[in-house]
């Protein structure tokens, strides 16, 4: 995976994203930071249920989603709100913003941080180790990774 975008790119992006100052640069980035994060809790309610949206005949639990409560996190790039994932049973903890964190914004060099190592199972699992101390499923970095991969290609491979 290479991480140096071409000059071409560079000036799309800016094209694609109107900026025109500094500030307009942080928000492009708060912005995909949000839809990474979102993605994150997304693959982790998918682990914790066994289950993907939609996919009910692979369902083998009583337990459901449930909508979704809204959280206002403190980043690098300001204030964001996130959408986190309900489940019926009242089981589900995310790990990537645990509950009742609020200032996340040491998570964000690590997320970074898997970009640059390149998003190996292994070294996701380290990172996710080194943020929170916990052991994870190898299922659960690979959904991870299932569903943060096609946005960094899409993103990657844009015209």
């Amino acid at each position: 995976m290479e991480n140096v975008l071409s000059k071409e790119q560079l000036l799309e992006f800016i094209r694609k994203n109107n900026i025109q100052s500094v500030s307009d640069i942080y928000e492009s980035l708060k912005d995909l930071f949000k839809d990474l994060l979102q993605s994150f809790l997304e693959a982790e309610i998918e682990e914790s249920l066994g289950y993907e949206k939609y996919d009910v005949k692979n369902k083998q639990t009583t337990n459901s989603r449930n909508g979704y409560s809204q959280k206002t996190v403190k980043t690098k790039f300001g204030e964001m709100e996130l959408d986190i994932p309900r489940d019926r049973e009242g089981k589900f903890e995310p790990k990537i913003i645990p509950k009742y964190k609020r200032d996340i914004s040491e998570i964000e060099n690590k997320i970074i941080a898997l970009y640059s190592r390149g998003m190996t199972t292994r070294d996701i699992h380290e990172q996710i180790k080194d943020i929170y101390g916990i052991e994870i499923s190898s299922e659960m970095v690979s959904k991870i990774t299932e569903k943060i991969i096609p946005e960094i290609r899409e993103w990657q491979n844009r015209p």
